[in-house]
């Protein structure tokens, strides 16, 4: 299934090179993977939106854990990867998040994901407006994204800047994301209706310290990437707990 798209997405032409790197690279594989997880917890029998899905490294492992997903990438490339990591079995779909989900009823999802995605959306409220549409009340939604204080060492800006940044990436790909500072995020979240149920700055897994040395000793100095437990009120279903207290 297709959206009609307007033209090329971000990562339309640089999916395979993504793919080939985010499946073992410091970031992706010993960094936000695990902490995204993490914070969804047990999946086990749950429909899991997993919007801006990309190759399909998360649904991977939300398949394995018991998920029945259903995902979206606004590009065509990543949702043909997808096609092919996770066979015939999840609901994948081409489709713009800053466009409605129109082919979504109302609570029809458990759990959403926004894995490394939303700095990536101009129409940030529309997209977190219709998230909370499809999930059930008491439903959550996991979201990872840069941490505001390493966008702000990474700019030539001030913190509380809020801002479209630029970088061109070793592949070609031009990276342009947009940062803000923590209370920016926060009121974007609680406008949308959700409650912040969990705040988790990433550490980094100890087996980066043998595959990236030097990013394992940055990351476990500084922050590099933040994720979001939300939920959908009322929360019926039992308080959430972190599997690793």
């Amino acid at each position: 299934m297709t959206d009609v798209a307007a033209g090329p997405a971000l990562y339309d032409g640089y999916a395979q090179v993504f793919a080939d790197e985010a499946a073992v690279s410091a970031y992706n594989a010993h960094y936000d993977r695990p902490a995204v997880l993490g914070l969804l917890g047990d999946v086990t029998g749950l429909t899991v939106l997993d919007a801006g899905c990309g190759p399909g490294l998360y649904a991977t492992e939300l398949l394995r854990g018991g998920a029945h997903v259903i995902g979206c990438d606004a590009s065509t490339d990543m949702i043909a990867l997808a096609h092919r990591r996770l066979g015939p079995g999840p609901v994948l779909r081409q489709h713009d998040l800053n466009r409605p989900l129109d082919w979504l009823p109302d609570a029809s999802a458990d759990l959403a994901l926004l894995a490394l995605v939303i700095h990536y959306l101009d129409n940030r409220a529309g997209a977190l407006r219709e998230i909370y549409r499809v999930l059930r009340p008491g439903g959550a939604l996991v979201i990872s994204t840069s941490h505001p204080t390493a966008d702000w060492q990474a700019s030539d800006g001030g913190y509380f800047d809020a801002r479209h940044e630029q970088e061109q990436w070793s592949c070609g790909l031009t990276h342009r994301y947009w940062r803000q500072p923590l209370q920016n995020w926060i009121a974007e979240f609680t406008a949308a209706g959700f409650l912040l149920k969990a705040l988790v700055e990433h550490q980094p897994q100890p087996r980066m310290a043998r595959t990236h040395p030097a990013v394992f000793a940055r990351l476990s100095r500084e922050p590099g990437f933040i994720a979001y437990r939300l939920a959908k009120p009322p929360d019926t279903a039992p308080a959430w707990k972190d599997p690793a207290v």
